[in-house]
């Protein structure tokens, strides 16, 4: 039941952007932690042990913060707990946030307008996009909802499912951790290497599952999933290539190719066959099929539920 209220609410309110969201706390401790690290911290094993150090004072302090409030409320009341557990576990449920601000481009690229598609695009997205056309938008936005959907949207669910909010709590701070120093470039380089692979760790089974769930609607699973790893491969991350080949396949498109950050060109490998363009039905397309991989592990563990109620 508290699932099923963390759901409605996400879907109902998602994230408002003027509403405080423990992720700004999250964010106001890491900003604090890493300036504290880079500025005392100069040596490469230093910066690296300190930044393993503030992964486990990160997760921990955010998993006993969502335990305590839970316990404070229950012991208030019943239901007043059972309402903080809900609220708490909404906070971390990103699908219907990541399918808002991929559908927030839809308009003006249907309308032509190209500046302002390509300014909301920056909200989003780490590359250049100053330079970007409407097929190299839709890209983008199609690989931000593919990468995404594991660590925005189906890890906090697999979480939340497995430890309730506190566990989920546990691992949101760890995505928006990764999210902020989980980078190979300076000066994150030695402080981020930990975090990041904590984050491929803590993402790697919800990402294959999320795989084998979008597999369910291939014509030959097996074939797709066999695609999906060949392409995987060629991504320097664990997890990434595999959820972003996952979407290329399905939508009959291709992924990947050149990016710029700040100027310096990158070349991701190409996942997908180019079988359909990048188009504003693409974007759409993609947030349908993270819809349906989310509606499916809903209904999984619901039917979990109900068959435990039964046997009880």
């Amino acid at each position: 039941m508290v699932l099923l209220v963390a759901l409605l609410l996400d879907f109902c309110i998602a994230d408002p952007w003027s509403w405080f969201h423990p992720v700004q706390a999250m964010g106001w401790a890491i900003v604090k932690g890493k300036n504290l690290i880079l500025n005392y911290c100069l040596s490469p094993w230093q910066q690296q042990v300190c930044g393993g150090l503030m992964t486990l004072g990160l997760l921990s302090g955010s998993y006993l913060y969502a335990a305590a409030l839970i316990a404070i409320s229950h012991s208030l009341h019943p239901l007043l707990g059972w309402a903080t557990h809900a609220v708490l576990l909404a906070s971390c449920l990103g699908a219907r946030s990541l399918r808002f601000a991929a559908l927030s481009l839809v308009f003006p690229l249907k309308s032509g307008e190209l500046p302002q598609a390509r300014q909301l695009l920056r909200r989003y997205v780490g590359r250049d996009t100053h330079h970007l056309d409407e097929g190299e938008i839709c890209r983008a936005v199609v690989e931000t909802v593919a990468e995404n959907t594991p660590d925005g949207a189906t890890a906090p669910l697999f979480y939340g499912l497995i430890g309730g909010a506190p566990l989920a709590f546990a691992y949101k701070a760890l995505s928006t951790l990764d999210s902020m120093v989980g980078y190979r470039r300076e000066p994150y380089t030695h402080l981020g290497r930990i975090p990041a692979r904590f984050e491929d760790f803590a993402t790697w089974l919800p990402c294959r599952l999320t795989v084998i769930t979008l597999a369910m609607w291939s014509d030959r699973p097996l074939q797709y999933l066999r695609q999906c790893s060949q392409d995987a491969r060629q991504d320097p991350s664990p997890n990434s290539g595999w959820s972003e080949a996952a979407f290329a396949w399905l939508l009959n498109v291709q992924l990947g190719g050149q990016n710029a950050y700040r100027g310096v060109i990158t070349h991701k490998p190409l996942l997908g066959q180019p079988q359909k363009p990048l188009q504003v039905k693409t974007v759409v397309e993609s947030t349908h099929w993270l819809r349906r991989v989310v509606l499916v592990w809903v209904g999984v563990a619901m039917s979990g539920y109900i068959a435990n109620l039964i046997n009880l």
